[in-house]
Order: structure tokens, then sequence, then C-alpha cells
């Protein structure tokens, strides 16, 4: 009798621990509101942020050009997202070899409202993905302004995105051959920012430079609208990075922290580096040496402990610097709004220090050569070169296609000139007496 009561009241006990891992994934309210507020964070980093940031730097006559690409850029990739692209980047991976997605979500086909991923709606998690989605080809866009045809951005953006975004993002947040090699990329190094660097020098080589590029001064219409687009990306990128940790939690805590962190002192190296150099610390500059702190601590936010940010963050001013004020020159190549060189460069050193400075005190996940595993350093350096191999070549080809789709992919002379606001849109975004 003892001997059955003592079995009752011990499975009375470990009943909880066992319905644990019986039940299944359960919503969590505080991690949606969450989520749900770091994807409107992201939203608003496209066709605010970016559009203000990149529209300012442009010339004045094509400053409402610039705003109206990135706007299509992410009214297209919103569209191509929810019916093609999010399956293709998250769907169960085709054939094992984690090379890309299969349909089994073609439009969305099997997302109810009561879908989880983890602990959020799936819609939710759809709706924050699409995000990364659209900011990384409205990124390209920086190298080419003043020179590209509006009916060509918008075939390019369709199969860039397609073709280009989505396998990579596939690679390495979907369960991808990246993934299962062990790379480290919390919020987008690869996905986002040495693909959208690579993929804006592809272009930019392809389209050739602006008409008077090394000839005359192509001064930004308004440094004001850049500083106030580096603001609003500064702030939506805490969605950016503490968000993709999918949960309101102390890592996501952690990478609110390194990311204000390393955009800050990243800031003030570019400032002090131009300072030293060429006797004017820039408004552009601060702004441009903020958004490299940002780009550098993309990959490794959900990783590294505050001194790495700090160094993270230190020598991305000085390498964003030094890629827009001396690289770009000696290499020849016209980077309109230096997307390649604050991008592709600085995101390639993010992904290089994450694999340096991952803690994994921080987060068990990532460890990195200085914490003990050399190895993890050589793993970001193969994800790198995979990235920008596959984004190099398929950029090309997407380029090309676009060519015979339009019909070429440059504007003419005359209203490259004339600039596009008026030539194209019909419009001025400021009235020149």
């Amino acid at each position: 009798m003892k001997k059955k009561i003592l079995m009752m009241m011990a499975g009375i006990l470990a009943f909880p621990f066992f319905s644990v891992f019986a039940e299944d994934p359960v919503l969590d309210s505080g991690n949606t509101a969450w989520m749900i507020v770091s994807t409107a964070l992201v939203m608003m980093m496209t066709p605010a942020g970016l559009a203000l940031f990149y529209g300012g730097m442009s010339r004045y006559k094509n400053l409402l050009n610039t705003m109206a690409m990135t706007f299509t850029a992410y009214c297209l990739s919103s569209v191509v997202w929810v019916m093609w692209g999010y399956t293709l980047a998250f769907g169960s991976d085709v054939g094992g070899f984690g090379l890309i997605g299969g349909l089994n979500n073609l439009f969305l086909k099997g997302i109810t409202v009561n879908s989880l991923f983890g602990s959020i709606p799936e819609m939710v998690f759809v709706l924050f993905q699409m995000t990364f989605a659209c900011i990384t080809v409205a990124l390209v866009l920086g190298a080419v302004v003043d020179r590209m045809k509006f009916s060509s951005w918008i075939i390019f953006s369709v199969l860039w995105v397609t073709f280009i975004y989505c396998p990579i993002a596939h690679w390495v947040w979907g369960g991808g051959w990246m993934s299962k090699m062990g790379a480290l990329d919390f919020a987008g190094g690869n996905v986002v920012h040495i693909n959208a660097g690579v993929g804006g020098l592809v272009l930019a080589l392809m389209l050739g430079k602006r008409k008077g590029y090394g000839k005359e001064a192509m001064f930004p219409s308004s440094i004001a609208l850049t500083a106030l687009g580096a603001a609003l990306l500064w702030f939506g990128w805490f969605g950016f990075n503490a968000g993709s940790q999918l949960a309101a939690d102390g890592l996501a805590g952690s990478a609110f922290l390194v990311t204000n962190t390393s955009a800050a002192i990243g800031g003030l190296s570019w400032m002090f580096a131009e300072w030293a150099l060429n006797r004017k610390p820039t408004m552009l500059g601060l702004a441009s040496g903020i958004v490299a702190g940002l780009v550098a601590i993309t990959p490794a936010a959900g990783f590294v402990n505050l001194s790495g940010a700090l160094i993270i963050g230190l020598a991305a001013g000085v390498i964003g610097f030094y890629s827009v004020s001396k690289l770009k020159h000696k290499m020849g190549y016209d980077d309109s709004l230096d997307a390649f060189g604050v991008h592709g460069i600085c995101g390639l050193w993010g992904a290089i220090a994450t694999g340096i400075f991952a803690d994994p005190s921080i987060n068990a996940l990532g460890t990195g050569l200085l914490y003990g595993k050399p190895m993890q350093l050589a793993i970001q350096l193969v994800s790198i070169l995979g990235t920008a191999v596959f984004t190099a070549i398929g950029t090309v080809i997407v380029v090309w296609v676009t060519k015979l789709i339009t019909g070429g992919i440059r504007v003419d002379e005359e209203n490259e000139i004339m600039g596009l606001d008026n030539s194209l849109h019909g419009e001025r975004a400021f009235e020149i007496e």
C-alpha cells in the first residue's frame, strides 16, 4: 500500500516536469509585442531612414528619384516576399543540400493566425524577415543613384531579391549550408550588408561612372536630410539587431546595448580620423561613421560583449573612412553613395570580428578566436567568401537579364545631365531660383 502511495506521489510531482516537454509551443504575448514593435522599427529604416540618408547625399536634381527608387524597392520586395520570397528563404530545404527552401509556403500557404514560430506568431516572423529583404535591395541603390533607369531598377529589384537575397537568407537563417557549418550572423552581416555591398559594386561597375565623375564637384543636396536619415536608421537598428533574438530577454538587451555602443564610437572614430587628415569634422562623416558602426556590429550583436563592441565600432569608423576617402579612388570605381565602402567593407569587418570576439558567456551558440575556438574565424571567412562570390556572379546574371528585358539599364546622357527628378518624374525637390 505504501509503495502505491509513493508511486502516485512521484507521478504527481513529476507531472509538471514531463508536461513541459509534452506541450506544443505556446504564444508568448511579451515576445510577440516586442517583435511587432521591432518589425515596425525595421520597416521605418527603408522608406524613412534610408530614403532620407541616401536622398540627402544625392545631388539636388536626383533627390526625389533616389527616394522614389527606395520606396519602390520596399514596395516590390514586400510583395515578392509574401508571394514566394519567404518560402524560398525559410521553406523546407530542397533535397537536403542547404541551398534553397521549397515551395511549401508559396503565397504563405499553410500559415494561419494560429501558426507559431517559436513563441511568436509566424505571420509576425514573416513580416520581420520581410523588412530585412526590403532594406537589403534598397541598400544596393546607393551605389548607382544618378544614372540607372527606373524601369530597370524595378526589374532588377524583383530578380535580385528572388535569386540573390533569398538563397543567402536560406543559407544562413533558413537551415542552409552556412548554418550547418556553424557560421555566425546574428542580424545580417552576410545576408544584408556584404550581400548588398558586393551587389551594389557589381551593378555600379556594369553601369559605368556618372557623367563628369572625377572632373566636376558633385555636392550632396542636403546634409541635414542625411543626418536625419542616419538618426532614423540608428533608432530602427535597435529593432534590426535586438529584434533578431525573437524574444524580449537578456540577450536582446545585450544586443541593444552593443548596437548603440558600436554606433556611437563608430561615429566618433570616423569624425576624428577625418578631422586629423582633412582638418574638418564634417556632419556627413559623423553620420557615415554611425552607420559604419551599426553595420559592423550587426552580425556580432548577439554574440559579443561590451569590450568587443567598442573595438568593432572603433575599427569600423576608421575602416569606413579609409574605404570611402582612399580605397574607392585608388580602385577607380564610382560608388555614388558608398554602398560598398560602408556596407560591403564594414560588413566584412563585422563578420570577421564576430569570429574573433564571440563570447560564449553572452551566447553559448558562439565562441570566437579569443575565447578558445580559432576554427570559428575560418568558418566566418568561408561564409564571407561564399556570399561574395555568389552575389557577384549572381548579380552579373541578374543585370544581363534586366538588360534583355528593358533594353539597357542606364538613362540616356541628356536625362542624366538634366537630372532624373525632372526628366523622369516631372517633379523637383527644391525650387532653385
